[in-house]
């Protein structure tokens, strides 16, 4: 059996260094970028790109690849995409809304990043939870109120920018349920599964995300 050689400590900060550079230059210039009026709709079609660029980030940084792994993802992609769907075509879990373009390619008209972004926010509040609480209901609790609440910080953003319209422009208080609901059940079959769930850069990434929109909300 060969041993799988490890990266020495001080390559592992240096390289975790340089994604959080990457971080900060991409959200950071995408927060201009959307601040100025006349480049805004350059940077919003890059938000598809945007998304990826994260995803791939994350999982450059993942540590636990078991079978399990691709399962939970493909599940919190399809959990809530499939929820969107509904959202969309009923009113039902979320309230009336439609997406806009700002998203990019659409499947039965939500787009197909939004369940790139549902993965992307239960992996990172998941591992920002992930070693300070051993219950796994009260962790994906945790991890769905914190979801909640980056959903009420991004809501005013994602509706200035065309990334979705709600009925009467008013954002309902079903969608906060919906979105803590969804989320509940996505974290708790990502807390069930067998993985190493601790990302050493997720927690940056995080506070890079909820910064983002919270500045946005002053300038867009």
């Amino acid at each position: 059996m060969h041993k799988v050689a490890k990266t020495p400590p001080e390559a592992q900060n240096k390289r975790l260094l340089i994604a959080k550079i990457v971080v900060v230059a991409l959200y950071l210039v995408g927060a201009v970028g959307l601040s100025i009026p006349e480049y805004r709709p350059f940077f919003l079609s890059l938000t598809p790109a945007q998304l990826l660029v994260t995803l791939v980030l994350i999982l450059s940084f993942h540590r636990g690849w078991t079978d399990a792994f691709p399962i939970v993802a493909a599940l919190a992609f399809w959990i809530g995409f499939g929820s969107e769907l509904i959202g969309i075509h009923t009113g039902l879990l979320y309230g009336d809304y439609v997406y806009g373009p700002t998203l990019g390619p659409m499947l039965w008209e939500v787009p197909l990043v939004i369940g790139v972004n549902w993965f992307i926010l239960v992996y990172l509040t998941g591992s920002v939870f992930s070693r300070s609480i051993q219950n796994d209901y009260y962790a994906a609790l945790m991890g769905a109120v914190a979801m909640t609440a980056f959903d009420y910080v991004m809501e005013p953003v994602a509706t200035s920018l065309d990334m979705w319209y709600w009925k009467f422009d008013i954002i309902p208080f079903e969608n906060y349920l919906g979105w803590f609901g969804v989320s509940f059940l996505i974290h708790l079959i990502y807390r069930k599964a067998t993985f190493e769930k601790y990302n050493p850069l997720a927690p940056f990434l995080l506070i890079a995300m909820i910064l983002f929109f919270a500045v946005l909300n002053f300038t867009v």
